[in-house]
């Protein structure tokens, strides 16, 4: 916890020296323009890194497959488009590193193969083990499936 505070206190007085220091040696408004194109830039290399992750996503979930490293690169472009929306050169570069396609698969092969993020039950945020839509039709094993057709009911019409 306490790292947490003296982080969350270090990255922005770091960030606004830096700032600071590049203000000097660039301007004002030049240094202003970089975090702005950054901010823009980084919004839409995360669209199209977004969108393959999800393609890629949806192809192993079709082959019955858990695409728990999708789900894992999905969340560090999430955390890349909140350090890319933080202005900052600090941010900026590590929203940078999460965003280029083979050094987040390459951090979320680790985060996987470290046991840091678990692929399978047990406790904290996991996936759940099995295939995807197994036998119970992607349900819980408590639910009862009534009817294979679908909504069914009696029609009454009336005259005007």
């Amino acid at each position: 916890m306490r790292f947490l505070f003296l982080f969350f206190i270090a990255v922005p007085l770091v960030e606004m020296l830096l700032l600071f220091e590049v203000s000097d040696q660039i301007g004002g408004l030049s240094t202003l323009g970089l975090v702005v194109a950054t901010a823009v830039i980084g919004v839409q290399v995360l669209k199209q890194q977004g969108i393959a992750t999800l393609t890629r996503a949806n192809a192993r979930l079709s082959s019955g497959e858990l695409p728990a490293q999708e789900i894992i690169e999905g969340m560090l472009l999430a955390a890349a488009g909140a350090l890319l929306l933080t202005p900052g050169f600090i941010t900026d570069t590590l929203g940078f590193v999460f965003l280029a396609g083979p050094l987040r698969r390459l951090i979320a092969a680790r985060l996987l193969r470290s046991g840091l993020v678990r692929a399978g039950g047990g406790l904290g945020a996991g996936f759940s083990g099995g295939s995807v839509g197994g036998s119970s039709g992607g349900f819980s094993v408590g639910f009862n499936r009534r009817s294979q057709s679908g909504v069914s009911g009696e029609h009454q019409g009336f005259d005007t």
